[in-house]
């Protein structure tokens, strides 16, 4: 049964493609499109998408020599399964007409239906809707990768393949919805996300620890890392690609566009130098993977405010999140929880402080579209307290929801392989490949 169930699923995805064809098509003309907004999101929709390849190298470099192909496959495999599941119902669980402000209606844009011709989003009106679902995809596809990290070196691949599903159906998607659709509970209180900071790196990195938590710890946790030169290469293609995450994020090939850019690299840049910096303080020597770790980090943590602080600003976003991160890894090395590759400390933590530095920096000045106010920093309270409140929430909904989760998944399939599979390592236990 259980190796006819995935041939099943695709025969229904076919059968769903063959009834659904999504033939219908609106050509009245929109005068809102624009053809240079149209191309610059085409360009950010590959970038994002080069970014889960640059994941798969970046943790893949830091697993052991024996779980390195099944590390990068768990990166890998999301650009096939999200995808599915995104263009028949996932895109409007996020993006579909509002219920509760919590979800969208799964019908809205079922196989996506309504997205050819000039169709487009009311908040990027310039760009057409079916570039608009893609470009949410590559987000989409990247966070549940994101996870991995966390439980690497133990974890069964056909279970992964479950638990996926079920975080993007169930966790995923009502984050979206709820911070990024204009009716969204979040976006109607105020909370600015311009890029995935609370959608994607808090929602991962909650879901990494209670993973980390519920798998336990590996049989021997210690290890050193495979190819740090794939660290480097992973670190890279993020980074190239964290432009089309953050400035493509804009909507549109503006100014806005270029203040995001400036902010993303800025805060990377800051953010890299200080985890060496603060690495050779407390006595270590200056390493790549600290570098790279430090430039992860810096991006993770600028995602929620590329389009709402200033350039300076970025640099002090850059360099807190790297020094908080960082205590953070220290403080998790001295406990039981074996978060393998630190996702926790590094996507959970930086997005959070992300969100609430976005809540103490974010200036109208920069984003007129900025409609709750400024920051802490210019005097303001509203907004930073309104993104207390919601980290609170949105850690709360997504540490239970990926526990729960987790323990069905672990009904379904088990998740964790067994000892002896552990120890010959999974790319010969799960996949019957060597590096």
């Amino acid at each position: 049964m259980k190796k006819i169930l995935p041939f099943a699923v695709l025969v229904v995805v076919l059968l769903l493609a063959l009834i659904f064809p999504s033939v219908d098509v609106n050509n009245v003309e929109n005068s809102t499109l624009d053809t240079g907004d149209t191309a610059w999101l085409l360009v950010s929709a590959a970038l994002v998408l080069l970014m889960t390849p640059g994941l798969a190298f970046f943790y893949g470099g830091m697993v052991r020599k024996k779980n390195v192909i099944s590390t990068m496959l768990q990166s890998f495999v999301c650009m096939g399964v999200i995808t599915v599941i995104w263009v028949v119902f996932g895109f409007s669980l996020a993006f579909g007409e509002d219920i509760g402000g919590v979800i969208g209606n799964p019908s809205t844009f079922f196989m996506m239906k309504g997205m050819l011709g000039n169709t487009s989003w009311s908040l990027m009106p310039t760009v057409p809707l079916v570039l608009f679902a893609m470009f949410q995809l590559k987000f989409a596809v990247i966070t549940p990768a994101l996870i991995t990290g966390a439980f690497a070196e133990r974890i069964r691949f056909n279970s992964y393949l479950i638990f996926i599903c079920l975080f993007i159906i169930f966790i995923y998607a009502p984050l979206a919805h709820a911070t990024w659709h204009p009716m969204g509970i979040l976006f109607e209180k105020g909370v600015l996300d311009f890029a995935g900071g609370t959608v994607v790196h808090m929602s991962a990195g909650w879901a990494a620890l209670a993973s980390a938590l519920y798998l336990k710890r590996r049989n021997t946790p210690d290890h050193t890392p495979a190819r740090i030169s794939y660290v480097i290469l992973g670190t890279g293609l993020l980074w190239f690609g964290w432009f089309g995450f953050n400035a493509g994020s804009a909507g549109g090939a503006g100014s806005l566009a270029a203040t995001a850019l400036a902010t993303t690299t800025t805060a990377s840049a800051a953010a890299a130098i200080a985890w060496v910096f603060f690495d050779i303080m407390l006595g270590k020597k200056p390493s790549a993977v600290g570098t790279c770790i430090g430039a992860v980090v810096g991006l993770v943590a600028i995602t929620p405010a590329a389009g709402f602080v200033t350039v300076s600003n970025a640099l002090v976003i850059g360099i807190i999140a790297a020094v908080v991160s960082n205590l953070v890894v220290i403080w998790r090395s001295r406990t039981s929880i074996d978060d393998t590759l630190d996702v926790f400390p590094c996507h959970g933590v930086g997005g959070m402080v992300g969100m609430l530095l976005t809540g103490v920096f974010a200036n109208q000045a920069v984003n007129t579209a900025n409609t709750t106010g400024n920051g802490l920093f210019y005097g303001e309270t509203h907004l930073f307290l309104v993104h207390l409140a919601a980290l609170v929430a949105v850690s709360v909904f997504s540490f239970v929801g990926a526990f729960i989760l987790l323990k069905v998944t672990d009904l379904i399939s088990p998740l964790r392989v067994t000892p002896e599979e552990e120890s010959a390592g999974l790319d010969i236990t799960q996949h019957a490949e060597e590096l």
